[in-house]
């Protein structure tokens, strides 16, 4: 008799037609892929990754667009991270032909670091503190009106890292959660309008150490990845579940990614999470408990299709899509 069938699985580099550095990574499904990155770049494909339309926003041609959120094929949100008035939130509706300025961060000290939306209208964006609280802005109504709302206080040098738009998540109707330098986890069942925090084990023993990217199966199981980006091949503490919706977190006891990780991604179709970073990449299929290596290629974000087709991109225009080969064990 023959034994389970597995999957072994790879990234296949594709050609993005860019030299930008990319962070910002939306899939609507197998077809429509959206990425931004430096330099006010953004890039969509309609096939499936074959071929990208990329280009810049006009004006923003300084900005670092950190983060995107589609929609569909023409409507799609764009973040770009700075200091003060160059962190905004620009829309299109026409897939790209045009683009509204939406947002200006109206604090000199402010700084976005992600959004993250639950349906075409509403969404939530993330800023480094202001006054000792995390900036927290809410839309309603597709972005046309951003209103700030009271975040959690922070402590002493704590922020978020801008670095693959998913240390800020949205899930179900009204659940968020956001991960901080200091490796706490931030929680809200009210849309963002209040937070309880919780510490995870995480390391945060300097400026590039903390939590990256979060993500969640349910309203329950949760993986927090991590690290320090100025060290990317170590792995001490770059990893933290939660099995009660981030109440509690603990270290796994498994074999942890093999470097500082910016993304992580549970693809239901898959049943498996998926971690990325400059050393490379890493699948589990324990909820987060152990990880094994499948790429050493350097990447910052990935994402995935309801059916699990997946891309990811990186520096330097990296774009791969996920493929796999069938083999009996």
């Amino acid at each position: 008799m023959h034994g389970p069938v597995l999957l072994a699985i790879i990234w296949a580099l594709l050609q993005s037609g860019t030299p930008a550095s990319l962070r910002g990574l939306a899939v609507v499904d197998d077809n429509v892929v959206w990425a931004s990155g430096t330099s006010g770049a953004w890039l969509r494909s309609t096939n499936g990754g074959r071929t990208w339309t990329v280009a810049h926003v006009p004006g923003a041609e300084t900005l670092d667009f950190r983060d995107v959120s589609a929609v569909d094929a023409l409507s799609a949100y764009l973040l770009a991270s700075g200091p003060g008035a160059q962190s905004r939130i620009y829309k299109t509706v026409d897939g790209g032909r045009s683009w509204i300025l939406q947002f200006t961060n109206p604090d000199a000290a402010g700084f976005l670091d992600a959004f993250a939306f639950w349906d075409a209208r509403r969404g939530l964006a993330l800023g480094d503190p202001v006054d000792g609280r995390f900036t927290v802005f809410a839309t309603g109504d597709g972005g046309a009106h951003w209103e700030q709302r009271i975040g959690p206080p922070a402590l002493p040098k704590e922020g978020a890292f801008a670095a693959s738009g998913t240390c800020l998540i949205a899930a179900g109707e009204r659940e968020a959660w956001f991960g901080t330098s200091g490796a706490r986890v931030f929680h809200s069942a009210d849309g963002g309008r209040t937070w309880t925090g919780a510490q995870t084990p995480i390391r945060h023993d300097g400026a590039g150490a903390g939590i990256f990217s979060l993500a969640f199966a349910g309203a329950r199981q949760g993986v927090a990845v991590g690290g320090d980006y100025t060290k990317p091949e170590a792995s001490e503490h770059n990893v933290a579940v939660t099995s009660d919706g981030g109440r509690t977190w603990r270290e796994p006891q498994g074999a942890h990614p093999r470097g500082y990780r910016s993304a992580v991604a549970y693809v239901p179709a898959l049943q498996a999470w998926i971690a990325v970073g400059l050393s490379g990449s890493e699948i589990s299929h324990d909820n987060g408990e152990s990880w094994q290596a499948f790429s050493g290629e350097p990447l910052h974000a990935a994402a995935f299709a309801p059916s699990g087709k997946g891309w990811a991109v990186g520096p330097k225009g990296a774009v791969a899509v996920l493929g796999g080969t069938e083999g009996q064990p």
